[in-house]
């Protein structure tokens, strides 16, 4: 971890909070709110955060599942996400969330009319928004907790 947290903090509450709460905890907020009111299922929800956050290596990320009322996706869900192409795990709607996820991180200039002809025929226009905010959401907070060493150290609020 590059930055120092005094004794007797809680790493991730000191950083968000402490430091600099006036954009800590907003950043808190839209995190939490992106899984407290999601209309996404959960097999396509975590087929995009999870694909996100193999591409930013974080490490608590990788290892969170998103629980709604005691479900959670399947133990192998990970490696399905890294084969998004091929598997047989997914369906239409769960692998082009995997896709978007990839492209929105890694090469956002050529989402085509191609890809977007196969999302409008899959999601709805509000379901978009929502993935893409979410998108946003876990790039940018789960690779500001890896690149400051945050991520070994995460815990979610309530978790």
């Amino acid at each position: 971890m590059i930055i120092d947290i005094p004794e007797g903090q809680e790493p991730i509450g000191y950083v968000w909070g402490d430091m600099v709460p006036g954009i800590g905890m907003a950043a808190a907020n839209f995190s939490l709110s992106v899984y407290a009111h999601t209309t996404l299922g959960l097999r396509e929800f975590e087929a995009a955060r999870l694909r996100i956050a193999q591409i930013n290596g974080c490490r608590f990320c990788l290892d969170w599942r998103t629980d709604r009322d005691g479900e959670k996706v399947e133990e192998d869900f990970a490696d399905a996400v890294l084969a998004w192409r091929t598997t047989g795990a997914f369906d239409e709607r769960t692998r082009l969330a995997a896709e978007y996820a990839e492209r929105y991180a890694l090469d956002h200039h050529r989402l085509d009319e191609e890809f977007w002809a196969r999302m409008t025929a899959a999601y709805s226009q509000v379901e978009i928004v929502e993935l893409t905010m979410s998108l946003g959401s876990w790039l940018a907070f789960g690779r500001l907790n890896r690149v400051l060493g945050l991520d070994t150290v995460c815990v979610l609020p309530g978790h």
